[in-house]
């Protein structure tokens, strides 16, 4: 595999890719939106603690004035009132405050619930109802120690259910001393708006928070339903586009299987440049046919006449007999061309239209070289060959035999008689790589570059001459171009080295199915 050098050429690449990306793109959002929540709730929790404990602090106060206002009663010379504690409450209930008033006699045991006894409540309640209160307060350590100093300082937000079923928030307990004894004046809110708050409970409890809640899952899952859809159909379409240009799919099929409804317009465009790629495949052929056909008459025409002006050339006619030659060989060379000409057209068409199919490499490149059997037999060149077996990948069959032939025939043009020409094919991984070395002259190192260009030839005019008597056709500079074209094409590789030992390496590295 060949490593790049990271240049600030190819970090400003990778950075512009990256941050085009819709995949990270998407995934910044979902990092966002997740987040949100915590962020948000912190801010929001922190905001209704600062209420909260606004509320809770006048509450408190106000429970405080209630029991400023009571301490003359309770602490008169004449004794502890007892009857008309319930119309004293009366008067400061309201806005659903409850207010419940107990007393511990002055050296009284400290007995059930601290030695109180409850006196008054407004409004009015009864035993069973007071039993909840006194459980909350007991359970968290109030009534023990309001009964051993009669002092309590600090903050209260207990939130408990009354046996009615009702619920009811416990904001203050506020102590009175007095001569007779201690007075605890108990205060709690029923209020829909208090118990709407946090006050008693976990912020997150709260309806606010849990209907917040509750929309943000639904639009995370309307959300991430949208973002699945959307990347499952995208790939839906994806993989039509790779059948059609895999040639398993026949016609324009973007539109019958498009399953995205916005994309209704982008699949007829695509079947319209299906239906044009296949429509000037056909031009490509015919145009070919019809170039090579008009070529090929003038040509034979020129042929026949050269014949009889040969044997019109007087043998001791040095310069006559050298312009038949060069308008041979001139003749041979455009015919050269003419046939490279057409293939190439030919290859071009297969290249647009034939199917991407998984083909096996390994039976291509044994039946090609069957075919060179008899050249190589003719010219005594021992042919090594070291093929894995089952070696598939995915391509059109003839641009690959294209391939194949190619380097072979330039392989064995360049090889000497009596020499070697190796082919390995083997896998690695997801690369299938092709090797074929000659025992040829190989290249100049300033012109090795150079070999897999257009019209680049290097083939001496004996060599012209040799293939033709072996049956091999004309060369005109376009194979290995050819080669390089196809292989790229198929989404490969192609690259040629000098051998240490003397030839050249060409070696081909493309995708393996897998």
């Amino acid at each position: 595999m060949t490593r790049h050098p990271l240049t600030p050429t190819r970090l400003r690449w990778a950075a512009r890719r990256i941050s085009g990306s819709l995949t990270v793109r998407l995934g910044f959002l979902l990092t966002i939106f997740a987040a949100l929540p915590f962020i948000l709730y912190g801010q929001f929790e922190t905001a209704d603690r600062k209420e909260r404990e606004i509320v809770t602090k006048n509450l408190r106060y106000s429970s405080w004035l209630i029991a400023q206002a009571l301490q003359p009663l309770l602490n008169r010379e004449s004794g502890p009132p007892t009857t008309s504690l319930n119309e004293e409450l009366a008067k400061y209930d309201g806005d659903g405050t409850n207010l419940k008033l107990m007393f511990q006699p002055k050296g009284g045991a400290a007995g059930q619930d601290g030695g109180f006894y409850f006196l008054a409540s407004a409004p009015r309640v009864g035993a069973a109802d007071l039993g909840a209160t006194l459980d909350n307060l007991q359970r968290h350590g109030i009534v023990s120690q309001v009964a051993e100093s009669c002092t309590w300082d600090k903050p209260v937000d207990i939130r408990y259910t009354q046996p009615t079923g009702h619920e009811e928030i416990l904001t203050s307990v506020i102590p009175i001393q007095s001569r007779w004894g201690c007075w605890v004046l108990v205060s709690s809110h029923v209020t829909s708006e208090l118990l709407a708050t946090a006050i008693g409970r976990p912020y997150w409890q709260t309806p606010q928070v849990r209907l917040s809640l509750m929309l943000y899952l639904a639009v995370a899952v309307v959300a991430l339903l949208t973002a699945l859809s959307v990347r499952r159909h995208i790939r839906h379409f994806r993989h039509v586009a790779r059948e059609i240009r895999q040639g398993r799919v026949a016609g324009n099929t973007f539109a019958s299987r498009n399953a995205i409804p916005e994309l209704d317009s982008v699949a007829q465009d695509f079947d319209g440049l299906v239906h044009d790629l296949h429509h000037v495949a056909g031009v490509i052929r015919q145009t070919a046919e019809d170039n090579a056909h008009s070529f090929k008459g003038p040509v034979a025409t020129i042929q026949a006449c050269l014949e009889p002006l040969k044997r019109l050339v007087p043998p001791e006619h040095a310069r006559g007999k050298r312009a038949a030659e060069l308008i041979e060989l001139s003749l041979d060379r455009l015919k050269a061309l003419i046939s490279a000409s057409q293939c190439l057209d030919n290859t071009m068409a297969d290249m647009i239209e034939s199917p991407r199919e998984s083909v096996d490499l390994t039976t291509i490149v044994a039946d090609i070289l069957k075919s060179y059997r008899e050249v190589l037999v003719a010219r005594q060149i021992r042919l090594s060959r070291q093929l894995q077996p089952d070696v598939h990948v995915r391509a059109g069959k003839v641009a690959l035999a294209v391939v194949v032939e190619n380097i072979l025939d330039n392989a064995v043009s360049f090889t000497p008689d009596a020499g070697a020409i190796a082919v390995r094919l083997s896998e690695e991984e997801d690369t299938v790589t092709l090797t074929i070395e000659d025992t040829g002259p190989g290249i100049a190192p300033d012109k090795i570059d150079n070999i897999f260009d257009r019209y680049f030839s290097l083939r001496p005019p004996d060599h012209a001459r040799r293939d033709a008597k072996v049956g091999s056709p004309g060369h005109a500079g376009l194979g290995l171009w050819i080669v390089k074209r196809n292989v790229e094409a198929l989404g490969g590789t192609v690259t040629a080295t000098n051998r240490i030992g003397g030839g050249l390496k060409v070696q081909i590295a493309l995708p393996s199915v897998a």
